[in-house]
């Protein structure tokens, strides 16, 4: 109700305000501000001295050699970002059956990458036998960075699931079975 009200009032007479408002005097802009300076103006000596050859400057210009060369042609770019370099890959070890996530079955990674289902599958087999899958068969099977390999297997561990207890007594536990 009220938001009429203010709305019959905003309306009155809006026409008649507009062309009070338009046909007010415009305000004036203020003075500028006087200046003891001298306007700028070029003299003669100076318009000659840029037109003039400076046989100087030009004997410079002339002993100067620019040598352009076109750069070397950019390898053509085809749908595998690594083309051309099959010693940088190596067939895929292991895959999940159809296509994972909708993306399309791989059949090479590059050296030094896993895909993931070689990472889980490797870590899967150390967790299960860690002498017979250590870091070191871990990176000579799969062509990885010891360091690398060592760094993962030793702080990313799979499918491990640890129940904390709860610090009261009282709280809801998950029963170990």
């Amino acid at each position: 109700m009220g938001a009429r009200l203010a709305r019959i009032f905003r309306n009155y007479n809006v026409e008649d305000r507009a062309l009070r408002e338009i046909s007010k005097e415009k305000p004036r802009s203020a003075p500028r501000h006087v200046t003891t300076a001298m306007p700028t103006t070029v003299s003669s000596e100076a318009a000659e001295l840029v037109t003039k050859k400076n046989e100087s400057l030009l004997e410079h210009l002339r002993s100067v050699y620019v040598e352009s060369t076109d750069p070397t042609a950019a390898p053509e770019f085809s749908g595998d970002v690594f083309a051309g370099k099959e010693a940088d890959r190596r067939p895929l070890k292991v895959s999940l059956p159809g296509g994972v996530f909708g993306l399309p079955e791989l059949t090479d990674v590059p050296k030094g990458k896993l895909a993931l289902a070689e990472a889980l599958k490797a870590l899967g087999s150390h967790q299960h036998q860690p002498r017979t899958w250590s870091a070191e068969k871990i990176a000579q099977e799969y062509c990885l960075e010891l360091k690398d390999t060592k760094s993962v297997v030793e702080f990313f561990i799979p499918f491990k699931v640890e129940i904390i207890p709860p610090k009261s007594r009282t709280a809801k536990r998950i029963k170990a079975s």
